[in-house]
């Protein structure tokens, strides 16, 4: 029975084999069988082509519900979603623009046409609906994006000077803008919270003495040369900080004008931090690496260095050299690194360079100061000059135009690449600006205690007057009440805050003038000078002196943040200085982008920003917060002047947040304000922030030097895939050496079959050998021969040597394989196998 069992269990086998194993007829039939119906089934779709073609609208819509099947649905399918693939990647294809536009549209009407036949029964409709609702969504995104770029303020003009200048130029447009929108925030917040208030619900003009005008200033108060060093009425308007009244309430609303004032006067510095620290954080996850300096500098040159901004002839040829020089520098540079010639010829001179800048930002620093106290002694005089009037802005506004170029030409002597010499030059300026304004600011602070102790006689002088009026209408025994003072013959204090914003408007009006008029003279007229006069001048002036100007990155960039820092110290004191800076950007768009694409050339040395949008901003982000320190002290130190102003009859400003707290709030907000601003609390919490701070630049280092370890490890990965990869070049001829030392016995079982096939044919013949007595092999590649060859070869080593006639056992090891005839083992070697018969 099992004999039986298993005999069954065999013939089933064979069976299964004969049915897996078809032969060649069967084959070949089946493959007609598919031809045919695929001829058919083509027939079939060209009728039922013909039948959608032939019937109307709506017998066609139920013919496909019905003659489409699901086999059909499936390639359809697959057919729009190959389409819609190569739709999508069609950029990458490495074809002609011509072959690139057929083929997309070729596709595009394919997915259009047999994209809704995808449902199935009565949901094709809702398909083929959803499908077109999808497309004009994506649509709407594309052109609603297209929009938005549209609607970016100065947008085309900046991609202008983009493609003619470089990107370099162009940042300085960017940061421009960036500004213009900051200020424009800015002013709306004052414009909104302070000045329209006051404005509307305040007390008018001329009913209170900050309001009006003094009697001895009225006839001169309209004077063209009065009004232009802000006096007279501007002296006397919303835009200084003099004509706020201190009333904590005004209007029907009972709006709080002193609160808001102080608040928003701290929120400028609060959102113009939170934007300039968010701005940083932006540009640096959207910058990208330009690579390690040490590691492959020809290849990032050759592959980084150009522009494709640039749009320009002329721009592309200045880059193409700057490409070429750099590669020259580059070549010097790996040539001459182990050399110390000029190296300490070369540090003299950057030593040289660095003291002669420095005496000059002494040297100006001194003039500045000078200047401010004669001033002082200037504003005691009467029948001043324009000059004296306005010598300190003329004087910071000269040193401003003058210091950058004698800056510029010293530092040649360092001789830094252009990128790094810009961040000297911007460094430099920088620290010119803000020496220059620091010292400004002290010497202003003499004068504004000076001003403190005449306000105490001032106010003693204001007292005695109303005192005198009111006992000069009570001698006349008169029942009724006596007759107002008129504010005009009121004595008035020097209002300390209103002088300080007084000189902060000079400086920015003042900076706005030199700007322009540099920019018309040394550009504008220069380049007139330049293009007309070089027909009949002595040597060509384009080429030589003075040719075109340059534009001024460093000088622009610092002359920008210098005026926003006088913008944020001087807002406090003139609320409307920020409408003014407004104008004044809003107008150097525009004039300066003429100025750049009309007088000024490309700079001789094109290259890339880089990241210099976030170096500018961290120069803002400093600025800032040197700004912020004066108008701090102001807050928490001065008091404020005793008749002007909205926090007049206050010891210091910072008590109007203490009568609110204390009027107008809950006595429970008010202890848990004392306690939190008790310093047992603020002091640790300092602290705290510091550690914070410290915590995280350890992580942030930390991060760093993980990702530089991890660079480390993939250059290594990378050198031992190059290192394997030319092992196994040098390989190959070693693996056709054990190629041709594979026994035959080794090559007949990989192929058991071709071996019997052989031996039934002829059993006598020898293994086959390729000419020049190299055995084929079984495999098309080496590797794959010699890894079967290391995995069959026995663990001895063999030495090839000549055949001998005497009868040889197999090795040690080895088996005699099946369909080899019985006698000894051939003998091996290059030359033909033998077989000894004496065995036979």
């Amino acid at each position: 029975n099992s004999d039986g069992k298993k005999a069954g269990e065999e013939g089933s086998q064979q069976r299964e084999r004969g049915k897996k194993a078809p032969t060649k007829d069967q084959k070949e039939s089946e493959n007609k069988e598919k031809k045919t119906n695929k001829k058919a089934k083509e027939g079939e779709n060209k009728q039922k082509k013909d039948r959608r073609n032939s019937t109307t609208s709506a017998s066609s819509n139920s013919s496909d519900e019905e003659s489409l099947s699901e086999e059909e649905l499936a390639m359809l399918m697959e057919q729009v979603e190959q389409k819609k693939k190569l739709i999508s990647t069609m950029r990458n294809k490495p074809w002609r623009m011509v072959k690139k536009l057929s083929v997309l549209r070729e596709a595009q009407a394919f997915v259009e046409k047999f994209e809704g036949a995808l449902g199935k029964g009565k949901g094709k409709k809702f398909y083929a609906y959803k499908m077109m609702m999808a497309k004009k969504w994506v649509k709407f995104k594309r052109d609603f994006d297209n929009f938005k770029t549209q609607c970016i303020p100065w947008e085309m003009k900046i991609k202008e000077v983009e493609s003619h200048f470089g990107s370099s130029v162009a940042s300085y447009f960017i940061f421009l803008r960036w500004m213009y929108g900051m200020n424009l925030v800015l002013f709306g917040l004052i414009f909104g919270l302070v000045i329209i208030p006051e404005v509307l619900m305040g007390m008018p003009y001329g009913s209170m003495p900050r309001k009006t005008v003094p009697r001895a200033e009225q006839a001169t108060a309209m004077d063209f040369s009065v009004l232009w060093d802000f006096e007279g009425y501007i002296k006397y308007s919303a835009l200084f900080y003099g004509y706020y009244n201190n009333q904590r309430t005004i209007g029907w609303l009972k709006y709080r004008l002193p609160m808001a004032y102080f608040m928003v006067g701290i929120s400028v510095f609060g959102y113009s931090l939170m934007v300039v620290i968010r701005s940083m954080a932006r540009n640096a996850n959207e910058s990208t690496a330009d690579g390690d300096d040490d590691n492959f500098i020809f290849s990032w040159k050759m592959f980084t260095s150009w522009d494709y901004l640039i749009g320009n002839p002329e721009t592309a040829d200045n880059k193409f050299a700057s490409i070429t020089t750099s590669f020259k520098e580059s070549i010097v540079d790996e040539q001459e690194s182990n050399k110390d010639e000029n190296i300490h010829l070369r540090r003299f001179l950057r030593v040289l360079a660095n003291v002669l800048i420095i005496c000059c930002l002494c040297g100006s620093g001194y003039l500045i100061y000078f200047v401010v106290k004669r001033s002082q002694t200037f504003s005691k005089m009467q029948n001043v000059g324009w000059y004296e009037r306005n010598e300190v802005e003329i004087v910071m506004s000269l040193l401003g135009m003058f210091c950058p170029p004698l800056f510029e030409t010293i530092a040649a002597l360092e001789n830094y690449h252009p990128r790094i010499g810009l961040k000297w030059q911007l460094g430099r300026i920088f620290a010119l600006f803000l020496g220059n304004l620091y010292t400004f600011l002290l010497a202003l602070m003499d004068d504004v205690n000076e001003k403190l102790a005449e306000e105490d006689v001032v106010k003693n002088v204001t007292h005695w007057t109303l005192l005198g009026h009111h006992n000069s209408s009570a001698g006349n025994s008169s029942t009724a009440t006596p007759p107002p003072l008129d504010p005009a013959d009121v004595p008035r204090g020097p209002c300390w805050e209103t002088t300080v914003g007084i000189e902060f408007v000079r400086l920015t009006v003042s900076d706005i003038l030199v700007t322009y008029i540099t920019i018309l003279v040394g550009d504008f007229i220069r380049a007139c000078f330049v293009r007309f006069v070089n027909y009949c001048w002595c040597w060509d002036l384009e080429a030589g002196f003075p040719s075109y100007a340059e534009f001024d990155i460093s000088g622009n960039v610092l002359g920008l943040i210098f005026n926003q820092g006088m913008i944020w110290m001087g807002s406090f004191y003139a609320p409307g200085l920020v409408g003014i800076n407004v104008l004044r950007l809003l107008t150097s768009m525009y004039f300066q982008c003429w100025a750049v694409m009309s007088s000024n050339v490309p700079h001789e040395r094109v290259f890339k920003a880089s990241k210099s949008n976030n170096f500018y901003m961290g120069l803002l982000l400093l600025i800032l917060f040197l700004s912020l320190l004066p108008v701090a002290y102001t807050i928490m130190s001065l008091p404020p002047s005793f008749d002007c102003g909205p926090f007049s009859g206050k010891k210091r400003m910072y008590e109007v947040i203490q009568e609110t707290i204390e009027l107008d709030f809950p006595l429970f907000v008010a202890k848990i304000f004392s306690y939190v601003a008790n310093p047992g609390l603020i002091i640790p919490a300092i602290l705290l922030m510091v550690l914070a701070i410290y915590y995280l630049n350890a992580v942030a280092e930390a991060y760093q030097r993980a990702n530089a370890e991890l660079k480390k490890k993939m250059q290594m990965q990378r050198e031992e895939e190059k290192n394997k990869r030319n092992n196994k070049a040098s390989t190959n001829p070693m693996l056709q050496d054990l190629e041709d030392l594979l026994t035959p016995s080794t090559k007949s079982e990989s192929h058991p079959k071709e071996a019997e096939d052989e031996k039934r044919e002829s059993p006598n013949r020898t293994s086959p050998v390729g000419k020049g007595g190299k055995a084929a092999a079984p495999d098309s590649s080496p590797m794959t021969a010699g890894r079967r060859a290391a995995f069959t070869l026995p663990p001895h080593v063999f030495v090839t040597q000549p055949p001998s006639l005497g009868v040889r056992a197999p090795y040690p090891g080895q088996p005699r394989p099946r369909w080899h005839p019985p006698g000894p083992v051939p003998g091996r070697g290059r030359g033909q196998p033998h077989y000894s018969r004496a065995a036979q």
